[in-house]
């Protein structure tokens, strides 16, 4: 899911959930963030029209491990003093997994992450009724599960999924594969049997980022041709990977 807001005060917000692990999520949250930032003025015109915009992140699965933070609020700050540098532009990250059972404050967030965390109708009828909010998405969501033309869409999007999924395994095995073959190259210059082990170890490593490299550019929606520029491969072999 994917939702563009514009709110009264001009704030623009991105409102992403994933579901799967997403291993650059980082990267893809700071790249629509700086998008939608940059994309609010036109050549010419002036600074003072930016208004604050905020990246929301509702995640499925577990983004930062080592704390128990299930919300958190991300700016620019000074290093030494910590002094907020701009609220411009925010990063909130909402990570469903770390919800605690009982949730004992006030903050609508937590409220929502926990209908969002909702894994049976009971659940979301029970939600439904604590607020007006709550009621109304619930509700829309049943008119979503009765239109045969959305759900039709949904399970075209899950397909698209499996099979982008589907696709980043195959371009790894062939990555490896051509790795290996580079390692052996590689591995009878410098010496034989020690050497093709050294050679076929850095031709596995360069092969998987090579091809990860591809998929990330891609996904970023750069061309072939400006994919293997800056990856300084040929087209040729941008085209095999992305097939």
């Amino acid at each position: 899911m994917d939702v563009r807001v514009l709110l009264k005060d001009g704030t623009q917000m991105n409102m992403e959930m994933q579901v799967k692990y997403f291993e650059y999520w980082d990267e893809r949250a700071l790249f629509y963030l700086s998008k939608m930032f940059d994309s609010q003025i036109r050549k010419g015109e002036s600074y003072e029209k930016l208004q604050k915009c905020i990246h929301v992140s509702i995640l499925d699965f577990i983004h930062f491990p080592n704390d128990n933070k299930c919300y958190r609020r991300i700016h620019f700050r000074d290093d030494q003093t910590s002094q907020l540098y701009s609220d411009k532009m925010e990063l909130q990250i909402l990570e469903l997994k770390k919800l605690p059972p009982e949730v004992k404050t006030g903050e609508d967030v937590l409220a929502w992450m926990r209908f969002f965390s909702s894994k049976n109708k009971e659940e979301f009828q029970n939600m439904a009724k604590t607020n007006e909010y709550f009621d109304e998405a619930y509700n829309t969501l049943l008119n979503l599960s009765a239109d045969e033309k959305k759900r039709l869409e949904y399970e075209a999007r899950e397909k698209a999924l499996k099979d982008y999924n589907t696709q980043i395994s195959s371009a790894e095995k062939r990555g490896l594969k051509a790795g290996e073959e580079i390692g052996r190259k590689a591995g009878e210059e410098i010496g034989r049997k020690a050497g093709e082990e050294i050679g076929i170890r850095k031709g596995k490593e360069l092969g998987v980022q090579e091809v990860r490299q591809v998929f990330k550019l891609y996904m970023q929606g750069k061309s072939p041709e400006e994919i293997a520029v800056l990856c300084n491969i040929s087209i040729d072999k941008v085209k095999q990977i992305l097939e």
